[in-house]
């Protein structure tokens, strides 16, 4: 027989936005369950250090940290399904999804949280690598090459922004891309040009990512040249990846509102999305901070948004019922 699940605000994602959504709904009464995914705790459990997220005075570990904010959602009331969401209909309230466990889960109010990857090259050497030097965010990790040799590999405005903020802690930065013009916004390619600091590297591939030391970091990147096929190498202590990111809105195609990017669309100000009752919060809505700390303030505002539709979708029920 096909399990059930009935709840009030059901909750797709378990990353910071997933699970402050969560507690916030369960503190408010409406008994949330949290399909986790295929990547429970989001992004973060795949980071090692994280020292920019407020509250705690050390470094603190990734996977530790999204393993406090689900014992506290447990805490408040809020209930994890172990789950993946394959089918949804979002047509009627109240809502109703299918897992790939067969399970159906029936919502009053739907808070979509499923995040964002970023795009890697897909090397051997680059998954080798991550953590040990090479990472898909300057503004997570930057901090961490104080002083050092970095580059970024991209074209676009991500690799540009990227670059201009790694300035702030390093003094020689190279951008490192395929073609022999850049795709980004004229006037972030302004920016670029008359920044001392940065060089550009033009119709280079990323080969390959040499590590080296004691313990193992990243020494070196392995470029072709795109024209001549000429090999080389560029000496750098990190390696930012910044081709862009994937945000988790497959399932939603056809059914609610996305942007040209992919992401799903919200009303300035808000997490409501094209479908009243349904709400978005972190990555998947959320194409420029990206940050853990802004993912969960987007989660708090899910739910402070859910639960003002569902007193007022409540409130006319009651009107509607009295008046017959």
């Amino acid at each position: 027989m096909t399990a059930t699940h009935s709840t009030r605000m059901l909750i797709l994602g378990s990353g910071p936005a997933g699970l402050s959504a969560a507690i916030y709904g369960a503190r408010a009464g409406m008994a949330p369950i949290v399909v986790q995914g295929i990547q429970p705790g989001g992004q973060l459990t795949t980071t090692t250090d994280v020292e920019n997220y407020p509250g705690f005075r050390d470094v603190v570990q990734g996977p530790w940290l999204m393993q406090e904010m689900q014992a506290q959602a447990e805490h408040v009331g809020a209930q994890m399904m172990w789950d993946t969401i394959t089918e949804i209909d979002v047509t009627q309230r109240p809502f109703r999804l299918v897992g790939d466990s067969g399970t159906v889960y029936v919502g009053d109010v739907l808070v979509i949280a499923t995040g964002a990857q970023a795009r890697w090259l897909g090397l051997d050497s680059e998954e080798l690598m991550k953590g040990k030097g090479v990472s898909a965010c300057a503004t997570c990790d930057g901090f961490f090459f104080r002083g050092k040799k970095v580059a970024v590999i991209g074209g676009g405005n991500t690799a540009v922004e990227e670059a201009l903020y790694l300035t702030n802690h390093s003094h020689d930065v190279t951008l490192i891309h395929r073609r022999d013009t850049l795709r980004a916004e004229k006037i972030l390619q302004e920016r670029l040009f008359a920044n001392e600091k940065i060089s550009v590297l033009w119709n280079k591939k990323v080969e390959r990512f040499i590590g080296g030391g004691s313990p193992e970091g990243l020494v070196a990147i392995e470029l072709k040249d795109m024209v001549t096929g000429e090999i080389s190498q560029v000496e750098v202590d990190g390696g930012f990846v910044a081709i862009g990111h994937h945000p988790a809105t497959k399932l939603f195609r056809g059914h609610i509102a996305l942007d040209e990017d992919g992401y799903i669309s919200v009303e300035t100000g808000s997490t409501r999305t094209s479908v009243p009752g349904v709400f978005a919060c972190g990555d998947v809505m959320d194409k420029v901070y990206r940050q853990a700390v802004t993912a969960a303030g987007t989660g708090c505002m899910a739910a402070l948004d859910a639960e003002k539709f569902l007193a007022e979708a409540d409130f006319e029920t009651v009107v509607h019922q009295a008046a017959e």
